[in-house]
């Protein structure tokens, strides 16, 4: 038996008119994208907050900066690179991890094959340990009105005791 931790992780981005609208390491075609300092991947920086959560090593924020310049435009792919890295240094694997988007448009069912296919092999882990799931806001508030996108992620990692 190993010590078995839980991380939650959210995130949020405001919608841009023809701005590139990247979710789970895919290009989504749609008239405006998320907007921030790296490519604005919600869904991968709240799968990256759930893992540090989980590990105890503080918020995507702390170890990636948008006052850094590095981080400016990176997928966040690269970002979730770096996480699974920092949770590996303390021993830890990830057991499994489940995300849910909550947006009107664009449908992203089609494209979660996909996503699951990014996200596995930049977090070393199979398909199989990956849930993404979306929803809507019933066209309320923010999200409603498609003038945000938000995710949520948890996640298990765990060690075996002596490491």
């Amino acid at each position: 038996m190993g010590k078995i931790k839980v991380g939650f992780g959210f995130d949020v981005h405001q919608l841009k008119e023809n701005h590139p609208f990247v979710l789970g390491g895919v290009k989504l075609e749609h008239h405006a994208g998320a907007y921030g300092h790296s490519d604005a991947d919600v869904l991968l920086h709240a799968i990256c907050d759930a893992l540090l959560g989980a590990a105890n090593l503080r918020d995507i924020g702390f170890h990636f900066s948008n006052k850094d310049d590095r981080w400016k435009g990176i997928s966040s792919l690269v970002l979730l690179q770096h996480v699974v890295a920092l949770i590996k240094e303390k021993g830890f694997v990830i057991g499994n991890i489940d995300a849910m988007v909550c947006l009107e448009a664009p449908k992203i069912n089609p494209h979660i094959p996909a996503m699951k296919t990014y996200i596995a092999e930049a977090a070393a882990i199979s398909e199989e340990d990956i849930s993404i799931k979306a929803t809507t806001n019933e066209q309320m508030g923010f999200i409603g009105r498609e003038e945000g996108v938000v995710a949520y992620a948890v996640c298990l990692i765990e060690k075996e005791y002596g490491t």
